[in-house]
């Protein structure tokens, strides 16, 4: 099952994908940090090689350059395209952020579709947060935005348009959690078919359980955040000086693999012996220490800091939450000082986010781990790849059911092709 990956990040849903036995052929990113993670793992990568076509640069370009620049050399990729996935940029519909009706950024769906009328791929994913399904607040319009946007949901738009060029469209929210990943996060999928095969986002949340027997994980319970990232403490470990950052006075703790591994960790490892890159360690000012121990008297099990807690500490942070051990994490987020650990004073590591997000060991992260000011809107650093991929495991269970419904479908044809023969 051929594909190409749009909006792509850097990385999730081609990791997954590749995983389930799909074969990448193009990826498009327009940052060129998260491009560059993308490339250096997956494009030209030791483990996996996308057959990425000659007449299209291994750079990162935008969407609306791919379809302007090269206009006529899509046609050659109509018919030998199985499968689009895509997660346009979710900022514009999240109910974390603005939810801003006008952010230019929810126009990029669009893009996605017109590359769908090109292209015409045989199934089509569709990865948003939960509040693409959403209309806008009436109270927010200011004139400038589109009406259809108040009057039904950008999911609602998407799939009707896509119902029109002759897709069958299911769609729904799932939960991250239910596929194996160590992370409570609600996101809206869009699953669709051009050979008629409905009810896919059905056929995925039934299929959880042969998924999660398949890759050795629990079927009644969800996989923890201890489960996930217990090997990477700090606690009674050696530090050493950080080198893969690029910057000096950083620490990072010397990793020790654990004798024994947890079903998740193990897969997190694989084969890979060497010690995961990303483990830089937050340089907390003392106060800062003190006012975590604070926060982690303050807070209930899992829960974002109450209002009152947040105003007698005297945070003026929004949501800030302390992992429970035992139980799987909020939604990770681009920003890295909105989770604290289970048991040590400090903010989570670049690579326990990604072990979280279920990027495994081998995935190099590249470039800065953080950024601000005037940055924040232009760069994409290692903290904000991984906040805003689809976890590989949700993507590898999507694409383990589209090559099982793309087999059947053909074994189908060719029973009926020699069905036919044989009566003639």
């Amino acid at each position: 099952m051929r594909f190409i990956d749009v909006f792509a990040g850097c990385g999730g849903l081609s990791l997954g994908l590749l995983k389930a036995g799909c074969q990448g052929v193009a990826a498009i990113e327009k940052n060129p940090m998260a491009f560059e993670t993308l490339r250096h793992n997956l494009i030209d990568g030791d483990r996996y090689k996308f057959d990425w076509p000659e007449w299209l640069p291994k750079q990162a370009m935008s969407c609306e350059d791919f379809l302007g620049d090269y206009a006529e050399k899509l046609e050659s990729l109509r018919g030998n395209i199985d499968l689009m996935v895509g997660g346009p940029p979710c900022q514009g519909f999240s109910v974390a952020g603005r939810r801003n009706p006008a952010d230019p950024r929810n126009k990029m769906a669009e893009q996605y579709l017109e590359l769908v009328k090109i292209i015409r791929p045989t199934y089509i994913v569709i990865e948003n947060v939960g509040g693409f399904n959403s209309k806008f607040n009436e109270k927010k319009r200011t004139g400038d935005e589109d009406d259809r946007h108040f009057k039904k949901s950008y999911a609602e738009f998407i799939s009707e348009e896509l119902e029109k060029n002759g897709y069958t469209v299911s769609r729904g929210k799932i939960n991250c959690a239910d596929f194996g990943v160590p992370q409570n996060r609600h996101r809206y999928l869009i699953v669709c078919s051009l050979s008629g095969q409905a009810d896919l986002l059905k056929n995925l949340t039934s299929s959880r359980s042969e998924f999660l027997n398949s890759k050795g994980l629990p079927t009644a319970r969800p996989v923890s955040v201890f489960e996930a990232i217990a090997d990477l403490q700090t606690r009674d470990r050696k530090l050493v000086m950080n080198e893969d950052s690029g910057m000096s006075g950083f620490l990072e703790a010397v990793y020790e693999p654990p004798q024994v591994s947890s079903p998740y960790l193990s897969i997190m490892r694989e084969d890979f012996k060497d010690a995961p890159n990303s483990r830089r360690l937050p340089r907390h000012k003392p106060d800062t220490i003190v006012q975590f121990g604070k926060i982690q008297r303050e807070s209930q099990p899992g829960r974002s800091l109450s209002k009152d807690a947040r105003e007698r500490l005297g945070l003026k942070k929004h949501a800030i939450t302390v992992l429970t051990k035992n139980a799987p994490a909020p939604t990770i987020t681009t920003l890295p000082d909105d989770i604290i650990h289970y048991n040590e004073l400090r903010i989570l590591t670049a690579r326990e986010t990604a072990r979280i997000q279920s990027f495994p060991d081998w995935f190099e992260l590249t470039g800065k781990y953080t950024t601000g000011g005037k940055y924040r809107k232009i760069e994409c650093p290692r903290y904000t790849q991984i906040g805003n991929a689809v976890p590989p495991l949700l993507a590898e269970a999507i694409g383990s059911l589209l090559i099982a419904k793309s087999q059947k479908g053909t074994e189908s044809h060719n029973t009926q092709s020699e069905a036919k023969n044989a009566g003639s």
